[in-house]
């Protein structure tokens, strides 16, 4: 193409048309954008390319750190985007991809977004978003009352009220997780005589205030990354971020939680906030968060609860009482990019009590004034996209009874995958779903004969098989990933019987509503043709080597 089909004029007369006129009907955006909207999968199935690219290739591809001097005509770049970016893009949408926490969309969220996107309101306060603000303070109250069920008085009082919100929409659970502790945090350690707060006077003077030698966070070992990343932003240290054993469920051990907070207080440590899971990323455990409350409650403790994945099992009539206590936290995070089928990135925390946000709220003369209702007030993050608009749109259009039977669907496809695992005698269920995550591995018959046998359960030998098995699992997760029409991730999990000593296994998340039962019995099927060819024979010889036994 020559440079006077990719260039442009560089005049302002030029610019001013990039905001106002589209270029003719057949240039290549708006052909995407025909294609998007006639049928978003197809497109992606058409332009993604199924086989994987080397990611140094890719990386070459964007390797020039050198801004354009002249403009280029929008087609030009688009047509670049399609060849370089789009085609070795991961397809989300596909009904194989069933390895991570992203899905297929419901269509009606691509326009709606571009709606959002042509009127660019910026929620950090009403002279920017106008009727965004009550838009997105009622999501957040419909939202508040699906976990807290409070009265109606109450949230006819709450819902737009100057002094109080019920919480804050962020760019996901990790902002969320921040901001949950970072009130905890200001609460834990507020003003009285003497001391103007943490806020202002900050941690050294706030630990002498209230006769602490330090702060500490307690989660259980299943906790999210992102706690961390809060621990280490509100100065707490992550080494402060204290881990609690899980029961062999998965689920945190109450009473280590009970003996640990004890260790605590006899150290002279302040318990800053307990963290529940509802939902863990790695098995989709959940904490017995009724328990959890109990104890929160008569420490006196914040407790925080991370439903980021499980949050939208509210939604299901049937699937509500595994989320039971969760009504009594004091702050809970919701993810909406994840089973509210919301794009990338919206999640949301919600405050039992809509005054718990007054402990970090911050103002300024010029946008956020005193006694304004703008929403920018009490939120980590300042100017921000209006995604709370999307979260509208799906808990109208769907509703609580459409969310409910999505959420439903998810757990009974998850269900039937764990019987294809159990039923078949070369694969091993690690971890049974709870929610819609499982966790399996391949493990031919006779070994998994021989490793249950109480004399090699915990031996050297075991141990070392077991590392053995991890390749094996690492190169077949891997070699699946490659071949592009079925992709499952995998994870590394505590042995239940080599202490000490990682699990490789296969994670599985079943979200997408456009996977089939058919499709979950083709992945195993390509994995046990995979783990018969070539790429991992070596690994499999040197296991019978060392147990006598025939495998493949």
């Amino acid at each position: 193409m020559s440079d006077s089909q990719t260039l442009t004029d560089v005049s302002i007369d030029s610019l001013l048309r990039v905001f106002t006129v589209p270029e003719n009907a057949e240039a290549t955006l708006n052909q995407v954008d025909r294609e998007l909207s006639l049928d978003i999968a197809a497109f992606l199935n058409a332009r993604v390319v199924a086989t994987e690219k080397d990611l140094a290739e890719i990386e070459a591809e964007f390797a020039s750190a050198v801004i354009p001097e002249e403009p280029v005509r929008v087609t030009h770049h688009v047509d670049n985007l399609m060849e370089k970016l789009v085609a070795h893009s991961v397809n989300t949408y596909a009904p194989g991809f069933i390895g991570h926490m992203t899905s297929a969309l419901p269509y009606f969220m691509l326009p709606l977004s571009k709606i959002m996107v042509a009127l660019n309101q910026n929620v950090v306060k009403t002279e920017t978003s106008k009727a965004f603000t009550p838009m997105e303070r009622q999501v957040l109250g419909m939202m508040h009352r699906l976990v807290f069920a409070r009265s109606k008085a109450f949230y006819r009082h709450w819902l737009h009220h100057t002094d109080g919100q019920l919480g804050a929409m962020c760019s996901g659970g990790t902002v969320a997780n921040i901001t949950a502790l970072w009130v905890a945090r200001n609460r834990c350690y507020g003003p009285k005589p003497g001391f103007a707060g943490i806020a202002k006077a900050g941690w050294s003077q706030a630990l002498a205030a209230y006769g602490d030698c330090g702060a500490v966070v307690l989660v259980s070992e299943r906790g999210h990354y992102s706690l961390s990343k809060a621990a280490d932003v509100l100065g707490i240290g992550r080494d402060n971020i204290r881990s609690v054993p899980c029961t062999d469920s998965g689920s945190i051990d109450i009473q280590q939680l009970s003996d640990i907070i004890a260790s605590c207080h006899g150290r002279g440590e302040r318990v800053i906030s307990l963290v529940a899971v509802a939902g863990s990323t790695e098995t989709g455990c959940i904490d017995a968060l009724d328990e959890m409350a109990v104890i929160a409650e008569r420490e006196g403790i914040w407790l925080h609860v991370d439903a980021a994945w499980g949050g939208p099992a509210l939604f299901s009539d049937k699937h509500r009482s595994l989320l039971k206590g969760i009504e009594r936290a004091d702050s809970v995070t919701i993810d909406a990019h994840k089973q509210m089928y919301v794009p990338m990135g919206v999640g949301m925390v919600l405050f039992r009590d809509p005054e718990s946000q007054s402990s970090i709220r911050h103002h300024a003369n010029y946008i956020i004034r005193q006694g304004s209702k703008d929403l920018g007030s009490s939120t980590l993050e300042g100017s921000r996209p209006a995604m709370s608009m999307l979260v509208h749109a799906g808990l109208h259009i769907f509703g609580r009874r459409g969310y409910g039977l999505l959420v439903e669907n998810n757990i009974q496809r998850c269900k039937h995958f764990s019987t294809l695992i159990d039923m078949a005698a070369d694969f091993e269920l690690v971890s049974a779903p709870v929610l819609n995550i499982l966790t399996y591995r391949y493990v031919p018959a006779p070994l998994q004969r021989w490793l249950e046998c109480p004399e090699n359960a915990a031996s050297e030998l075991s141990a070392r098989v077991e590392l053995l098995l991890n390749q094996a699992t690492q190169i077949l997760q891997r070699a699946q990933r490659e071949r592009g029409q079925y992709f499952v991730s995998r994870t590394s999990l505590p042995h239940a019987r080599q202490r000490g000593l990682l699990k490789t296994v296969f994670r599985v998340v079943l979200a997408n509503p456009l996977t089939t039962d058919e499709i979950l019995t083709a992945i195993l099927q390509e994995q046990r043709e995979l783990a018969a060819g070539s790429a991992v024979k070596v690994l499999w010889q040197e296991i019978e080597q060392l147990t006598g036994l025939a495998l493949i």
